[in-house]
């Protein structure tokens, strides 16, 4: 059963700890905070940020392949004298030495992150084409692969499990949705309960949040009242997957489709 509460331990924690494997435990924290501010700059469309914290996650999960595969690592506070030659050390130690991904094929993804954040310079003017965009949006895709196949081996979960805790973690930050005491508030007027519901759920959009908790936080008089009128009416729409089962809900693509081009576009 899948679920979100108000009690249930953040994202950001289950990362965490997902990498308890990783025993250097600054290396630990250095993978995941420069991830989870890289994640946060590409949701506000920071994107020199973006760039600055995909080189910090890049040197930290360079290291931890180090660690795992010779069992040294390039000093902490010490530069990467050479990041291409680091890369090329990793791929030609003996088969014996670890994983074949992380010797073949994560180390080679991280060069092309770290040569693409450098030699792209993500704090470019635009031209006709947002190369800021672009080249942003291929290093979160990058960094979110890296990512996966870290959690894979260091916690043993499935690539599919491993991508649904990295999806989690990019929730959309809404100015007009407020989270105070473990509560989400709606704080714009004027909105139904059915669109309220929307929007609560898009800024979560990859959970499976609890009926209970959704009919607290619009303030709907009854339960009962507030699954027949507003779950059930929304996912006869296909706006949301109303699971009656498990008392979860998940926002639709065509949920999303909705609050993006009509609740997050009306006028205040």
């Amino acid at each position: 059963m899948a679920k979100v509460s108000t009690s249930t331990p953040k994202p950001a924690d289950r990362l965490v700890a997902a990498l308890k494997g990783i025993k250097e435990s600054k290396l630990r924290h250095g993978l995941t905070s420069s991830y989870l501010k890289l994640k946060q700059d590409h949701i506000e469309e920071r994107f020199d940020s973006v760039g600055l914290n995909a080189g910090k996650f890049c040197e930290a999960a360079l290291r931890i392949a180090q660690l795992q595969l010779t069992g040294t690592f390039v000093p902490l506070g010490s530069r990467v004298p050479n990041f291409a030659d680091a890369v090329r050390a990793l791929v030609t130690v003996p088969a014996a030495s670890g994983p074949e991904s992380l010797r073949e094929i994560v180390p080679r993804a991280l060069l092309f992150l770290y040569t693409l954040r450098n030699k792209r310079g993500i704090g470019h003017l635009p031209g006709e084409v947002d190369a800021n965009r672009v080249d942003a949006i291929t290093i979160v895709q990058g960094v979110d692969w890296v990512m996966c196949e870290l959690i894979r081996l260091y916690h043993g979960l499935s690539l599919e499990e491993a991508q649904e805790l990295v999806d989690s973690l990019a929730q959309r930050q809404l100015p007009m949705v407020w989270e105070v005491a473990g509560k989400r508030r709606v704080l714009r007027e004027g909105f139904t309960k059915s669109d309220e519901t929307l929007l609560l759920l898009y800024g979560t959009t990859d959970f499976a949040v609890l009926s209970e908790d959704l009919c607290q936080w619009v303030e709907y008089s009854l339960l009962r009242l507030y699954k027949k009128n507003v779950l059930e009416a929304l996912h006869k729409q296909r706006l949301v997957e109303y699971d009656r089962e498990n008392e979860v809900v998940h926002l639709s693509p065509l949920g999303v489709e909705r609050v993006e081009k009509h609740l997050l576009q009306a006028p205040l």
